[in-house]
């Protein structure tokens, strides 16, 4: 007697796959999509990067490390990075101090005021980057709202300097970024027990004891994540510091863009990018690794 089956083809293909490799092939459309989008650019920028470069002749053939040892070799660049870095560490010590307490004061409201304030928290992300910087240039300038407010007020008797100033700049990014912190410290709230609070306040504890003893505690891993995308949005961010710094203020990010359409110097550009993409990882993987060991040194 002849058996015949009678699973599907599907079914029967999925019996021989094994676990592992149905997993890959169903990884397999968002892997293409990431390596065409994001490592291709990259790969292409980092040899780019290599290229030399004459202002009479144009990108050349040959490789060398000659751009690289140009951005290192130069304290100029070393100046650029290092504002880069200081804005950006500014901006997210400022989005930390900002994003918890209000994470906190919208995990405790009700329902519908806690959907009217996501949208006041997201509100910033709704507007064009150029709109909003715009509206910053406007606040920040020496005849802006701000200055005018403290003149007219008596508690300065000539404008303050915001616009091409670092100040400006670390301003202008953090309204943008604190919605990040928020969400990612409210999502670490969610998760966490809400019974400690009240144990806290029936032990006598009062509301700025129990904010730093037990909500802060709760809330490091979404500011550890918030801080991680807020360092690197800010350190790479262009739109901001090219309105609000101006020629005056350069950064990594505007330094690359002069680069690139100013000097026409396009491998310098990408060498310089390359150095900012390598930097930004190496400082998220040397903070993740920093936090995640004093959190695994408390729980011990």
């Amino acid at each position: 007697m002849t058996l015949v089956s009678t699973d599907r083809p599907e079914a029967a293909a999925s019996r021989v796959l094994a676990p592992q490799t149905r997993r890959w092939l169903l990884s397999a459309p968002m892997l293409v999509l990431f390596a065409v989008m994001l490592l291709v650019p990259l790969l292409m920028t980092l040899i780019l990067s290599f290229n030399s470069f004459d202002f009479y002749g144009g990108i050349g053939s040959d490789l060398s490390l000659a751009n690289y040892a140009d951005v290192l070799g130069d304290s100029y660049f070393y100046e650029i990075f290092g504002r880069t870095f200081g804005i950006a560490l500014a901006v997210t010590a400022i989005c930390a101090a900002l994003g918890v307490p209000l994470a906190w004061f919208l995990n405790r409201m009700t329902p519908f005021w806690r959907s009217i304030m996501v949208l006041v928290v997201l509100g910033p992300l709704l507007i064009s980057v150029v709109v909003r910087t715009l509206g910053w240039a406007i606040i920040l300038g020496s005849k802006g709202v701000l200055n005018t407010a403290l003149l007219n007020i008596g508690l300065i008797e000539r404008p303050i300097k915001l616009m091409y100033t670092s100040g400006g700049i670390v301003l202008a990014l953090a309204h943008v970024m604190v919605p990040y912190m928020v969400l990612a410290v409210w999502a670490a709230l969610q998760r966490a027990d809400p019974s400690a609070e009240a144990a806290a306040e029936s032990l006598g504890a009062g509301p700025f004891t129990v904010f730093r003893r037990i909500v802060v505690p709760q809330a490091m891993p979404g500011v550890l994540s918030g801080s991680l995308i807020v360092f690197a949005l800010s350190a790479s961010a262009f739109a901001t510091p090219a309105i609000i710094g101006g020629r005056r203020v350069k950064v990594a990010a505007t330094a690359v863009h002069d680069e690139f359409m100013n000097t026409l110097n396009w491998p310098l550009g990408a060498a310089i990018a390359m150095i900012l993409v390598v930097a930004i990882m190496a400082v998220m993987l040397s903070w993740s690794r920093l936090v995640e060991a004093r959190v695994a040194k408390a729980h011990a």
